[in-house]
């Protein structure tokens, strides 16, 4: 934000941290899935959502220290995850499908996108190598279209790999900035981790 226009470092920005709060006991492949009875294992998307404020970069560090960043988004999360808002915003969007209906819940969690700068989600995959008319799939990932966020990452493990996905919009963002800012960044916290 400070590379492209000086009057936004001082913006607040906030993330939408999309979580899922379905129980899962551990990983099930599909033929233990399909075969296992309803109380044992839920179908479907359960989900809560947290507003997390991201921390800004203190330059008065001297040196800078990137992993204070980290560590202080870290404590952000950790403290908003474990709180009850996960599940009271959970159990509102099951009461509000309930009552009112999908597409009224739709409008509410919109009503919410609207109002973060970026979203950031995951999603376990498969551990099992998926095939598709029997060609393998050596990779997935997904990404949500149509999100009014400048800025979308997600992340997905398949096959225990995890790749990560990356959304800007368009004419908002410049790619190949957004890119040389990431790169910069991750070498900033790989030099400090390396120091520690």
């Amino acid at each position: 934000m400070e590379a492209t226009n000086h009057e936004l470092k001082n913006a607040n920005t906030t993330a939408l941290v999309l979580l899922n709060t379905r129980n899962i006991a551990g990983y099930k492949s599909l033929n233990e899935m399909v075969n296992s009875r309803a109380d044992e294992m839920q179908w479907g998307n359960k989900f809560g959502f947290l507003h997390v404020s991201i921390p800004e970069f203190d330059k008065a560090d001297e040196p800078p220290n990137p992993l204070n960043f980290v560590f202080k988004a870290r404590k952000i999360i950790r403290r908003k995850r474990n709180s009850a808002a996960v599940y009271l915003t959970g159990r509102l969007l099951e009461t509000v499908r309930t009552c009112r209906g999908p597409e009224a819940t739709a409008q509410y969690i919109h009503s919410t996108l609207k109002n973060s700068s970026m979203t950031i989600s995951n999603m376990i995959g498969p551990v099992e190598q998926m095939a598709l008319a029997g060609h393998p799939i050596r990779g997935l990932y997904f990404m949500v279209a149509g999100v009014p966020q400048s800025l979308t990452v997600t992340m997905m493990s398949y096959m225990k790999k995890l790749t990560v996905a990356v959304g800007t919009e368009k004419g908002h963002i410049d790619p190949q900035r957004f890119k040389s800012c990431v790169e910069n960044a991750f070498d900033m916290v790989l030099k400090a981790a390396a120091k520690s």
